[in-house]
């Protein structure tokens, strides 16, 4: 597949086993320089040492940095300190990153990359169904702010995708549900029939039957891939990615961001849009119903009995989409089609907050 954005195009390596792929990526990226790897604790003693001797094959010299893993260590003193790591081992304007890791890490890493010496290419390998089909794709990078997710952070698009199948295999069964949010959220956008392969298919994802990832994880690199083509920096169409996310975001901030993995906050705001729909007329119960009962299906949260209405408003205030003030919410009418609106009042989005507190 292939990302196209004129000068900026990138191609998008899908398959079992990518991995072995990395040395002719770096050189079909023109890669030059020592090479600073990025990861986490998790992903390190899995295949850092591997990715390190893929990259020696290649001819190339690489330092790496471990960041601990989770979400309430992407923050802007992380930055720093990866910058400390590269500056300490030589990198300069000659140099590129790699991101081994999940959304996280390749939030991060592509940020870094974004900045330092004001920015130097990097390569995404994600190793996270979340990263593999949402976040290694589209160039946004950027650092959580304890009043705000994502705020800091820069469009910074990658010079290849390496997305190895096979990484899957490893992946925790919660992160893999978490994951699947994501695709979830690519067929109520985009693709009726993605959303009900999820619907059939849930015994064999969770199971980890890479034959049975290979389909959602493709399709959805070429829903965002599509959409990225279109509207880079989210002037218009790319919004539409954000559905569940603009509940989700705040959802996650007023946990801690250590609640709630990622996509289970955006399967909780895919709920929160799904009867914000409904109270306006949009959407019918059965979508709703549909909707959630998929991500029952893989273990995901469609309810937060303690959710905290007041301080999760507060939170969607600050969100970084707002324009003049106002938020746009995506909004599904169907499976497979969504609008925006930029007319939700605050007592209609916390009346989808509250939605979220009924346990059944």
């Amino acid at each position: 597949m292939n990302v196209s954005l004129g000068a900026r195009s990138y191609p998008i390596h899908l398959g079992e086993g990518a991995l072995e792929q990395l040395p002719e990526v770096l050189a079909a990226a023109r890669v030059k320089g020592t090479l600073g790897v990025v990861t986490d604790s998790h992903v390190a003693p899995l295949y850092g040492s591997r990715v390190e001797a893929l990259i020696r094959s290649a001819g190339f010299k690489s330092v790496t940095h471990v960041m601990p893993a989770g979400e309430e260590y992407k923050r802007l003193d992380r930055i720093e300190a990866i910058c400390g790591t590269f500056l300490e081992a030589g990198l300069d304007r000659a140099s590129a990153v790699i991101a081994l890791g999940g959304g996280v890490v390749g939030d991060i890493a592509g940020f870094a990359a974004g900045v330092f010496m004001r920015g130097i290419p990097f390569i995404q390998v994600p190793t996270t169904v979340v990263a593999q089909v949402d976040s290694s794709v589209g160039g946004k990078t950027g650092v959580n702010h304890p009043l705000g997710k994502n705020t800091i952070g820069v469009f910074h698009q990658p010079r290849a995708v390496l997305i190895d199948l096979s990484f899957l295999r490893t992946l925790p069964g919660r992160e893999l549900s978490a994951g699947v949010a994501e695709i979830i959220k690519h067929g109520v956008i985009a693709d009726a029939e993605l959303f009900e392969y999820m619907e059939r298919h849930a015994e064999a994802i969770l199971a980890k039957d890479l034959s049975a990832l290979e389909y959602p994880v493709r399709r959805s690199c070429e829903i965002k891939a599509a959409i990225v083509a279109e509207d880079e920096t989210e002037q218009g169409v790319r919004a539409n990615l954000n559905y569940g996310h603009t509940f989700g975001h705040a959802i996650e901030s007023v946990s801690g961001y250590t609640r709630f993995l990622h996509g289970e906050a955006v399967a909780l705001g895919m709920c929160a849009a799904g009867a914000l729909a409904r109270n306006l007329g949009m959407a019918d119960e059965r979508f709703v119903e549909r909707q959630r009962q998929c991500c029952v299906l893989y273990g995901l949260p469609v309810a937060w009995p303690e959710l905290p209405v007041e301080a999760s408003l507060a939170a969607m205030r600050k969100d970084k989409k707002a324009r003049a003030g106002a938020l746009k919410f995506i909004l599904a009418t169907e499976i497979g089609r969504v609008v925006q609106r930029t007319d939700i009042s605050e007592e209609q989005a916390r009346a989808a907050f509250g939605a979220l507190r009924a346990t059944t």
